[in-house]
């Protein structure tokens, strides 16, 4: 991992983007980086616009936000859309929802659709877990945080009612990209 790396989730509302968002952040925390983060959501809970920014880094963080994406996490077509003029300028990473998200060619970006939210209907009976699938395929791909921090965050940010589904989520989403 690069010393600072730059992670922005982003969809609408209801896909679970803020909770991803500090998941990840948590498992940074595990893993003995130091984190910063921020999210946004439109007026309305669900269908409105959502983001969540991550900054992870080997040393203190001197600007909590993200200024250019290492890596862009999309969950829906808009925030794709919005949000991939703002990537870094070099090894910039790309990870898009493959069932929802359909991407334009850019020059010099690695893109890869992640079927997540397929995934999450066909093997868990269950949409609202995309977001987790998403990110166990996105941790598989990047490396930006450890698979056992991220289930040590699962336990410690999710409600035990759904703990178990959101682990299952999450070793579906390892095995989707996993080599």
């Amino acid at each position: 991992m690069n010393n600072l790396t730059q992670i922005r989730l982003c969809g609408y509302g209801g896909q679970g983007v803020v909770l991803a968002g500090t998941i990840l952040g948590h498992a940074a925390i595990n893993d003995d980086k130091w984190v910063s983060g921020s999210n946004s959501y439109g007026a309305q809970a669900r269908g409105g616009s959502a983001r969540s920014e991550v900054v992870i880094s080997d040393n203190p963080i001197t600007y909590p936000h993200v200024i250019k994406a290492d890596i862009l996490i999309a969950m829906s077509q808009i925030a794709y859309d919005e949000y991939i003029p703002d990537l870094a300028e070099q090894n910039a990473v790309v990870l898009y929802d493959d069932m929802i998200v359909h991407p334009r060619d850019i020059n010099g970006v690695q893109q890869i659709g992640v079927p997540a939210t397929k995934t999450s209907i066909d093997e868990l009976d269950n949409k609202q877990v995309a977001n987790i699938v998403m990110l166990g395929a996105s941790v598989v791909i990047t490396r930006i945080v450890s698979e056992k921090s991220l289930i040590s965050s699962i336990k410690t940010n999710v409600g035990q009612r759904f703990r178990e589904l959101n682990l299952k989520a999450l070793e579906v989403g390892y095995t989707l990209l996993r080599n």
